[in-house]
């Protein structure tokens, strides 16, 4: 289990634009700006949670860059320690709304934070980090940032390293043919904490995968989180195993769920180590990013939270059947 202290989040985070939910990305006469970045998304929700954060990247030296690290710091989290680059731009995402579910088109190649190397691991934030997290998205980016992955997973010979938490995070677009598996496996396999979905899983691994069957390829991990979609999640340790319904949520966009729980998660981790709750706080993150077309929404206040964690096994099932009632008003829009 990590020590409790801060969580470091490494990755790129990109400018968004997308039309109305039910607009076309072809016929729309504006387009919302807004940001979104995997690894931000999860340090934003770990300040709601109360958990002291900070998120390393690269942006351009330009408007887009600016404004991200505008909106990732308004939600709380440290970004000093980001890096502008005078001659890389900053990464850019659109939105598609489509009736099965929302297209995403990148235009990061050449960014600012796909020239990230190694380096990026250095100094005190890091090394006094509770918690570093990485997803695979980054190691899909260019071989240095794969190497900054890498090094993350790597022990220091004769030296501390933060526990590592690694989500797999498989985006198809950005990985040649053929090459996503074996490498997601390797560095899944090294790290700390995993969180992978049982999807995913199959898609990568085997599409008769079974939640155990992801435990037997993955063992090393001291923790591995499989999540179920919008059914349910399992955690592995050496002691055993859990698992813990997810809340009926009616879904209006599913981007920045799974990083919502990862960062629900980690922070219940961080928290008193009890993995049950953990899982249900997971769950109650996921399901505030559900409900808003933004990555991020609104959390339940913190005495309704302790109050859901406080409930018996009987009573969250009672709940998870029945779901949360609204948070409050939509999503701010800046993730």
């Amino acid at each position: 289990m990590p020590a409790a202290g801060p969580v470091v989040c490494i990755g790129e985070t990109m400018a968004a634009l997308a039309p109305a939910p039910d607009g076309s990305l072809e016929t729309a006469e504006s387009l919302r700006l807004s940001v979104a970045g995997a690894e931000s998304n999860v340090a934003m929700y770990l300040a709601d949670l109360d958990v002291p954060s900070s998120w390393r990247s690269a942006v351009g030296d330009d408007a887009l860059g600016r404004r991200v690290i505008v909106a990732v710091g308004a939600a709380g989290v440290d970004v000093s320690d980001v890096r502008r680059d005078p001659e890389r731009p900053t990464g850019l995402m659109v939105k598609e709304p489509a009736g099965s579910g929302t297209r995403v088109h990148y235009y990061r190649g050449g960014s600012a934070a796909s020239a990230m190397g190694p380096d990026v691991l250095d100094g005190d934030t890091v090394r006094s980090a509770a918690v570093v997290h990485l997803t695979g998205v980054t190691a899909a980016l260019s071989p240095s940032c794969r190497s900054l992955v890498t090094r993350a997973l790597t022990p220091p010979p004769g030296g501390r390293r933060p526990t590592v938490s690694f989500d797999v995070n498989h985006r198809a677009a950005l990985w040649p043919p053929g090459t996503a598996a074996q490498v997601l496996h390797d560095l899944a396999n090294r790290a700390d904490i995993t969180f992978v979905g049982l999807d995913e899983a199959q898609d990568l691994w085997g599409a008769d995968l079974a939640t155990d069957d992801v435990r037997k390829l993955l063992p090393r991990p001291g923790l591995l989180v499989v999540k179920d979609g919008g059914r349910e999640a399992t955690a592995f340790s050496e002691d055993g195993s859990w698992t813990v319904r997810a809340l009926r949520t009616e879904v209006v966009e599913a981007v920045g769920a799974g990083d919502a729980f990862a960062a629900g998660f980690l922070a219940g981790l961080l928290r008193d180590g009890d993995i049950p709750r953990a899982l249900r706080l997971g769950h109650i993150t996921a399901g505030s990013a559900l409900t808003v077309t933004a990555d991020r929404g609104p959390l339940p206040d913190a005495a309704t939270i302790r109050r859901l964690l406080a409930m018996t096994p009987g009573e969250w099932e009672v709940l998870a059947a029945q779901g949360l009632p609204p948070a409050g008003p939509g999503g701010d829009g800046t993730t």
